[in-house]
């Protein structure tokens, strides 16, 4: 067990999504004075941090992954003082907040980008990554974009092409740049001082890149249909050695200040991932732990990634995650039928969870006709399953009333069809609800050390569709037994103990003494029982 944990080991980070939680002005679109308003909603959930995706001045090319200002917030979210006030009243609630931090690039409106475009010789021309083209004029190399085309555009003013992973209007920093890294840094110093608690840092794996500038290998396992990224594997634009160093500095901008954190979005092998913990500990408070996101939804599959990653983490502190902005909501993924099942298994592994925005209500993906798509990576990818982003980011469902009571006005992204019966209002009232249960796991974890701060053993169940496993301080032993199948199951656990007292369920039971040689599991159950 460890002890004296920090707020972000202890605690659940609940993951915004400001354009879909609550429109306050009428315009259609989330907003600020939207999450005020809910303050006491998200209390009552028991999470101890809000995640909020970005909220700065920006083109909205890509909703606001495409940042014009590091320093200020959007209008359509409202102003600096809003952003005080909300600080203000979750810190007076108990409660963290995070802003996402996007220092890969910025909009191509950026004052930055505007002078180093403006000419080769202009001072910031090398804060971004410009190269001259092939004789033949094309792009330097054959680098792709996450949303489709090439990583390169060409400035015609200067005929020199610019680097882009993204949307051409997010041209990439050149993180090689000392003034460039200074100049993020006294940004996060910007928010720190205002109160801000940790940042999640938007694709921080793809800091640094190859200095050669070559070309990346085909993929041979790429195939029609699937996204044009995908095509090369990435050995120069990720997860490049100097990535490492430039983290240790953005962690010392943290460590200037007290108790504050950053996650890393950072999709790679549990080996490289854990790298970006640091050597000591120094870089990374938590880098984004996806697994559970891209695993199959199988018991015997979930208990290898559980154990490889416990064992793999070593002196960091682990963290889970099960959906966000950029992935099919959880219960889309694998049915809703496995839903509260999942949560549970969120819930009770070592480490840090991260909830996203809905998920507690059971919320799932909305089918997004073509000509009210939002998303750029889908509009760019027509027809490529998955690359629109906007099923998972439709408006939160508060209740039955017209727009869901997110709105008075059309939401920019069309409502669930079945918001009038999947909604806050509605579970409140039902003691059965996804919601009431959520509240009940989330209230079981925070008052039991063994969830929130014990080791993890995972135990042979002897059933292939059943994951189970141990979480346990020195006088307190929690088994956590989760059947991945629609069928009932019986198992023997009698090895662990001969009795185990129901502390939770998925089907909201509690305070049964059950044996644990004929432990009989519904389809699809999760149960906690103190043993």
């Amino acid at each position: 067990m460890q002890e004296n944990l920090l707020w972000w080991q202890s605690g659940i980070i609940y993951q915004i999504y400001p354009r879909s939680f609550k429109d306050s002005n009428s315009d259609g679109i989330g907003d600020l004075k939207g999450i005020i308003e809910k303050l006491d909603y998200l209390e009552s959930l028991g999470i101890k941090s809000i995640w909020l995706s970005p909220i700065f001045p920006s083109p909205m090319a890509d909703f606001g992954y495409d940042v014009a200002d590091y320093c200020d917030i959007h209008p359509m979210f409202g102003t600096l003082e809003d952003f005080d006030e909300l600080t203000e009243k979750a810190h007076a609630r108990g409660m963290k907040i995070m802003l996402d931090l996007v220092p890969n690039h910025t909009s191509d409106q950026h004052p930055w980008f505007l002078e180093a475009r403006s000419s080769r010789d202009n001072p910031k021309r090398d804060w971004y990554i410009w190269k001259d083209p092939k004789e033949d004029g094309s792009a330097p190399n054959n680098w792709t974009s996450f949303f489709g085309p090439s990583a390169w555009t060409l400035d015609e003013a200067s005929g020199q092409y610019y680097l882009h992973q993204f949307l051409s209007s997010q041209p990439e920093l050149n993180w090689q740049n000392p003034e460039v890294r200074e100049a993020v840094y006294e940004s996060m110093r910007f928010w720190l001082r205002r109160g801000v608690d940790g940042f999640r840092v938007d694709v921080i794996w793809l800091l640094g890149k190859h200095q050669d500038f070559l070309d990346e290998p085909e993929n041979p396992l790429w195939q029609e249909g699937q996204q044009n990224h995908w095509k090369l594997i990435h050995v120069y634009t990720q997860d490049q050695p100097e990535t490492h160093e430039y983290v240790r500095e953005m962690r010392k901008v943290l460590d200037e200040f007290d108790e504050r954190m950053m996650v890393g979005e950072i999709y790679l092998p549990f080996d490289n991932l854990v790298a970006y913990y640091g050597e000591n500990n120094d870089a990374v408070h938590l880098p984004f732990n996806f697994s559970l996101i891209l695993s199959t939804w199988d018991a015997q599959a979930v208990r290898d990634l559980a154990d490889e990653y416990d064992q793999k983490v070593g002196k960091g502190w682990p963290n889970w995650v099960l959906g966000n902005h950029d992935q099919s909501r959880i219960a889309s993924r694998i049915g809703p039928q496995y839903a509260r099942m999942a949560q549970m298994l969120l819930l009770t592994l070592r480490g840090t969870p991260t909830c996203y925005y809905g998920d507690e209500i059971g919320m799932e993906d909305v089918e997004i006709p073509f000509e009210k798509m939002q998303d750029p990576a889908g509009l760019q990818q027509p027809g490529v399953k998955g690359a629109s982003r906007d099923p998972e980011r439709t408006p939160m469902q508060w209740d039955d009333s017209e727009n869901a009571g997110f709105s008075d006005v059309e939401p920019w992204l069309p409502l669930a069809p079945n918001f009038r019966d999947v909604n806050v209002a509605k579970q409140e009232q039902d003691p059965n609800s996804f919601l009431n249960y959520f509240r009940g796991l989330v209230k079981l974890r925070q008052s039991t050390p063994a969830l929130y701060a014990g080791d993890y053993e995972s135990v042979d169940s002897g059933h292939p569709d059943v994951f189970a496993f141990k979480r346990y301080t020195d006088d307190q032993t929690v088994l956590v037994v989760l059947n991945f199948s629609e069928e009932g199951q019986s198992v023997d656990l009698s090895e662990i103990n001969m009795v185990g007292q129901v502390l939770y369920s998925t089907r909201g039971e509690a305070g049964e003494r059950l044996l644990l040689e004929t432990l009989i599991l519904g389809p699809c159950e999760g149960m906690i029982l103190k043993i």
